[in-house]
């Protein structure tokens, strides 16, 4: 039995769950069926509205040489976080965006086409479990009884439940504490949760400075039990089916692979154009981030459909969605072929 939702339960829920009804008695044809060719001619003139965060991915076209290659003209818009992203979606504002492994889910639940085109494997998880000051957990089942701070949503939901079922728990056995993503550190620091998933360089500096109240946290070896960090890049199903933006959408899933492959093997020039002159860290901060970004890998959209299935069934049976889905449907497997040809 799930929990009852909060009135801060977000709402892309509320709207998946007032529209599902509707969405089992629409037939589409789901995208990760298509299996024919996009046309791979850029036609000049074309362009694409590209979703962007903390000016990160148009950073790492740049500074890679990737985006000198794109025939497209590209114009990027910053947010902050998925659901503001699938809100610009269903605006029709956006072509394309790189995101976390839950916003498809959530994209999907709500009816929305938008699939996935490409994706970014990592060697390392996306998170780092941060426990209060003067608070130890040496293991995932004791995790038992404790309060979590909980991003429905985002990654950190998922990174969460996986947690629990590793553990043999379930949301029964902890108190999970709805917060925005911004508000886990302060959340953490301040002892309002046991727990919270924290990324690089929150994390670190987390320890550093609250290490004489007793700051910890659940070791690695812990950590590495969670599954992978997954980031997709998916597009809107009115851009895929134009011709002319197809073809850029495809040009530019090949430069940004170029362009992660890249910041992997050139990690001080990327960390110093993006994480020093854009965001004002210092190198070694930087360099922490890098590292715990771990190293990339570009695995075809087939080979992701079980883990993306298991994701939506950890979610699904944590209550979090209003049926189970299927995952192949928030997949474009034409781009498949794009994948196979830059490794």
């Amino acid at each position: 039995m799930s929990i009852v939702p909060s009135s801060k339960r977000s709402t892309l829920m509320r709207r998946a769950i007032s529209t599902w009804s509707l969405l089992l008695a629409v037939t589409v044809l789901a995208p990760g069926i298509a299996t024919g060719q996009t046309t791979q001619k850029v036609s000049s003139g074309t362009k694409l509205v590209v979703a962007d965060q903390n000016e990160g991915l148009q950073t790492l076209m740049r500074a890679s040489g990737a985006a000198e290659k794109l025939s497209s003209t590209i114009t990027y818009a910053n947010f902050l976080g998925g659901p503001a992203i699938l809100e610009a979606f269903r605006a029709g504002a956006l072509d394309l965006a790189t995101v976390g492994n839950t916003p498809p889910i959530q994209a999907h639940a709500a009816g929305e086409q938008i699939p996935i085109v490409a994706a970014r494997t990592s060697s390392e998880a996306d998170y780092f479990f941060a426990v209060r000051p003067g608070l130890k957990i040496d293991t995932l089942e004791q995790l038992r009884g404790k309060s979590i701070a909980y991003g429905e949503g985002t990654g950190r939901q998922p990174f969460v439940l996986n947690a629990l079922k590793l553990a043999g728990l379930t949301r029964k056995d902890v108190r999970l504490v709805p917060l925005r993503a911004s508000d886990f550190p302060d959340a953490i620091r301040s002892g309002q949760v046991d727990v919270a998933s924290l990324n690089e360089p929150h994390f670190s500096r987390y320890l550093a400075d609250f290490a004489d109240r007793g700051a910890s946290a659940i070791p690695k070896a812990q950590n590495d039990r969670l599954p992978k960090s997954l980031t997709y890049l998916y597009a809107s199903q009115k851009a895929l089916d134009n011709p002319a933006k197809a073809a850029a959408i495809r040009e530019f899933v090949a430069a940004w692979i170029e362009a992660n492959r890249w910041s992997n093997k050139n990690v001080d020039a990327w960390v110093d154009a993006y994480y020093v002159k854009r965001q004002n860290l210092k190198p070694a901060d930087g360099r922490k981030i890098v590292e715990a970004d771990g190293i990339y890998d570009f695995p075809s959209l087939t080979s992701l459909i079980p883990r993306q299935q298991a994701l939506i069934d950890v979610i699904f049976e944590a209550g979090d969605l209003p049926t189970r889905l299927d995952a192949r449907e928030e997949f474009d497997l034409r781009f498949d072929n794009v994948i196979s040809k830059t490794n």
